[in-house]
Formats: C-alpha cells, sequence, structure tokens
C-alpha cells in the first residue's frame, strides 16, 4: 500500500505521549492536579471492520506486530487519572482480547461482551460499573467514550473533555466538515445543500457524567438502540444535558479503510523515529564516525554515549533507536547485554527496539573476501531477539583516508540508516548491508 505524505499537524501534537509506558510519566502534569474525581473509558471495539475489506476485524489489525487496540488502550493506560478502561468485544472474540491484554501488560482494562449495535455494546460497557461482579468495578464519576480504532488521542484534549463533562454533564469532541453535506430526492436528484461552516464533525472522544449518560441509555427507545450512533445526542435528547463542544486536532482521524492501518502505521514509525543513541567504543575512528554521524542524523535527537554500560541505564530505557559502531568483528556481547536489559525492563514490550550495528572495517580486507563465520552468527542472533520485539540490522563501512570516498561512504551509511530506522521491517532483520 503507498504511504501518504502528512503534514505536522496531522501527527500527535505531543509524540512522546505516543511512547509515553508507564504511569508515573504523566505524575507530573496537570492531570494530575486537575483531575481529583474517578474517570474510566469504555471502549467500543465489536465491530466486524465490513469496510475495511479484511478477515480480520479492523481493531485487531496489526501494526509493528502490535493489535490496532493496544495503542488505543495504551494512550488512556499512561495516564495515572483514568482509572477503569473497559474494552467491549462481541463474544467470539472474547478470548483474542484476553491476550492481547495479557501479551501487552495492560493493567487497567477490564473485558466485557458488546451487543448487536454500537449503542447496546456502549450500554453494556456502561452496565459494567453497576454490575455486582467480584472484585466490582469502582462507579467513575465521569466516564469517556472513545473509539477502539482512534489510537492517536492526547492527554491535552482528554484532560479538556473530561473537565467540561464534569461542569457541564456531557462534551464532545468535533471538527470541521472536510466536505459539503447534501440532501438527495428519493430519484436520485440534489435537493438542497447545507452550509459548511454552521456544522461540525461529531467525533471521539466523548465525556459524560456518569450517571447522566447511564440513564439515557435506560430510557432510550428501540429505535435508538438499534439504528443510533450518537451519544451527546442521547444524553440531550433524554436528560436535557447539552454537551459543551471542543475543537480536536487532526489526529482524531479514524481508522476505517485499509488505506488507513497504511496512515496509521507511517506515523507510529515517524514518532518512533524521531531520536537515537549512537554508542561508539574507544577507538578514535568509531568516535569521529558517531560524531559525523550525530550531525548528519539532523532530522533526529540523538546522544552519542562511549559505550552500553550500566552508567548509562537512561538512554538504554528511553531510547528505542541504536546505532552501534564497532571495529571488533563478531563480537556482538553488547548488543546481547543491551537485549537483556530490554527484556528485563519490558522496554521492547510495546514498541520495537531497533539496533543498526555498523560494523567499521578498518582493514583493506573487502566484505565479500570475508568469510561467511561472522555473518551466520549475525543472522543468528538477529532472527533469536527479534522474537523479542528487537529488530537488528547490520551494515557495513569500510575506513578510507581519502576524504571524498570517506564522504561519500558515510553519506550512503546515514541514508541506510535513516532508512532502517524509519522502515522498522522485520523482513530485514539479519542482514548485513554494506555502506
Amino acid at each position: 500500500m503507498q504511504q501518504e505524505r502528512y503534514s505536522s499537524s496531522d501527527r500527535p501534537l505531543d509524540p512522546g505521549s505516543l511512547l509515553e509506558c508507564d504511569a508515573e510519566g504523566s505524575a507530573g502534569r496537570l492531570g494530575c492536579a486537575a483531575v481529583d474525581f474517578p474517570v474510566a473509558v469504555v471502549l467500543p471495539a465489536g465491530g466486524c471492520g465490513e469496510r475495511m475489506g479484511l478477515p480480520t476485524p479492523k481493531q485487531f489489525c496489526t501494526i509493528l506486530n502490535r493489535p490496532l487496540i493496544s495503542y488505543t488502550i495504551q494512550a488512556f493506560e499512561r495516564l495515572s487519572w483514568i482509572g477503569t478502561v473497559v474494552v467491549v468485544v462481541a463474544k467470539e472474540n472474547h478470548d483474542l482480547m484476553l491476550n492481547i491484554v495479557q501479551k501487552f501488560n495492560h493493567t487497567k482494562v477490564k473485558v466485557v461482551h458488546g451487543g448487536t449495535t454500537r449503542h447496546r455494546s456502549i450500554f453494556n460497557g456502561l452496565q459494567a460499573f453497576s454490575d455486582t461482579t467480584d472484585p466490582p468495578t469502582p462507579k467513575p464519576k465521569v466516564v469517556i467514550i472513545h473509539d477502539a480504532v482512534r489510537p492517536f488521542v492526547e492527554e491535552d484534549l482528554l484532560l479538556k473533555i473530561t473537565l467540561a463533562a464534569k461542569e457541564q454533564g456531557a462534551s464532545g469532541a468535533v471538527r470541521p466538515l472536510v466536505s459539503t453535506v447534501i440532501a438527495t430526492t428519493s430519484e436520485g436528484y440534489l435537493d438542497h445543500s447545507l452550509e459548511r461552516a454552521k456544522y461540525r464533525a461529531s467525533e471521539m472522544p466523548q465525556g459524560f457524567l456518569y450517571d447522566i449518560i447511564f440513564q439515557a441509555y435506560q430510557r432510550c427507545s428501540e429505535f435508538d438502540f438499534e439504528f443510533g450512533t450518537e451519544c451527546l445526542h442521547l444524553a440531550l435528547q433524554y436528560c436535557g444535558t447539552n454537551a459543551k463542544l471542543i475543537e480536536g486536532p487532526p489526529t482524531l482521524w479514524k481508522v476505517t479503510y485499509k488505506r488507513d492501518l497504511a496512515a496509521a502505521e507511517a506515523i507510529i514509525k515517524e514518532t518512533l523515529s524521531m531520536s537515537a543513541c549512537i554508542i561508539a567504543g574507544a577507538e578514535a575512528e568509531a568516535v569521529d564516525l558517531a560524531k559525523t554521524l550525530q550531525k548528519n542524523l539532523n532530522m533526529m535527537e540523538t546522544d552519542v554515549i562511549p559505550c552500553a554500560k550500566e552508567s548509562n541505564a537512561e538512554y538504554l530505557s528511553k531510547t528505542r533507536n541504536f546505532i552501534h559502531i564497532s571495529t571488533t568483528g563478531s563480537n556482538f556481547s553488547e548488543v546481547l547485554d543491551m537485549v537483556k536489559r530490554f527484556e528485563n525492563t519490558d522496554h521492547a514490550r510495546l514498541y520495537p527496539v531497533v539496533i543498526v550495528w555498523v560494523q567499521l572495517n578498518m582493514t583493506k580486507q573487502s566484505v565479500d573476501s570475508q568469510g561467511t563465520d561472522e555473518r551466520t552468527v549475525f543472522k543468528t542472533l538477529a532472527s533469536e531477539i527479534v522474537q523479542g520485539n528487537v529488530l537488528l540490522y547490520g551494515i557495513q563501512i569500510d575506513h578510507s583516508k581519502v576524504p571524498e570516498q570517506w564522504e561519500r561512504s558515510v553519506e550512503r551509511l546515514t541514508q541506510i540508516t535513516v532508512a532502517l530506522i524509519r522502515d522498522r521491517n522485520a523482513a530485514l532483520t539479519g542482514q548485513l548491508l554494506h555502506a
């Protein structure tokens, strides 16, 4: 699938928020101070994905070996002021959802069965807070309803939706209409069009005082359950609660069609490739190459560290892209040490970690004349650690004292490195490329 181009406004407002993997990351933010009441989330995920045209429902389609719904769950779980995330799935997908929760260590999720329509599924999710299960799910003051296939939702918007819901009773995100809306006659001719400036597209997330939205669902008609899709309308019609509407960012778009999966993957890959850590040995040539790479990789935030020892654990715990420059051939002990730390800290559980092993050839021996042992060891290592969501690529570069030749080689090295980090293609792991 061909990937489309996206402007900076189409990306997550805070790229770091997409990568935040622990609740502690948001502990000092405004949300913790402003939200001093219980908040929960209901994610309806019972759709079959007819418009996607794939046998797998879109919420379970994988991006970088991780289901789409897991990205959406993580957007909420990373916020310490959000309690339970109720995921509503079709009965036949219950075990699949439980496996996702376990595999990606989602700690705030409760899985319940959905209904035959969207409103029935949301109502089932809301009822999870009023049932008598053991242990019971605490009833929230505010509940956020969001689509499982909208993974790019930021804390700033969630905070605005939550506080407005507590104050007003209901709130929802809106976006300007992209196309003009028209009405047609029964014969298929134009009847009239709406003035686009007066209307907005209703988006997710939406927030409600729990008692209001639960009461609205208790009162709504069978027609609403069967054909309705708008939660804000139910709150207005059955509880007289007029929602506060909040302008949302472009990143609220919904994964609906197959091409949207490629767009979501492109955004996630680009976000993951915004920084890198360059690890260099003690050799002067390796250090010089590291500094040159740091300068050339101007689209990334890069740090150069002398080695991957315990003293640099902070870099290993925060970075997802590593460029390891070595002149020692097939000694991959430092890579193994890094992978072991990733395993101990679950650093690669949610997002793949990339290691680009750069072998700086200081001899005049050509790559083709080298034995196959090193390539075999490298490929075997790469195939083993890819199971832990660590992608290992290799690049060989021949050192040259001829300035023009060396500059061309380093430029080629930079281009290959950027491509590997951005593409994050597991199929290429274990290959040893030549710059």
